[in-house]
């Protein structure tokens, strides 16, 4: 899946809540209920991956900030 294709965390999310809320309701056949379930999975495996770039990025940027929040530790000269 490209990025291109990739959904964003947002509409994977509320994809992933919507074949949840279909694998509940019950009434399928075997066959359309592993369809969900595995597609819930590729679902929950794209919003993990989203998270945890959202998280790299915070601990990127949160270095960042105390990198230049520290006083340089040589004399200016």
């Amino acid at each position: 899946m490209t990025d291109d294709t990739r959904p964003s965390y947002e509409q994977a999310r509320d994809e992933l809540a919507e074949v949840v809320r279909r694998l509940e309701a019950g009434g399928l056949t075997l066959e359309e209920s592993l369809k969900l379930w595995e597609r819930g999975e590729k679902l929950a495996e794209i919003c993990q991956e989203w998270l945890e770039g959202a998280r790299a990025r915070l601990a990127a940027a949160t270095a960042a900030a105390e990198d230049d929040a520290e006083p340089d530790s040589a004399p200016p000269f």
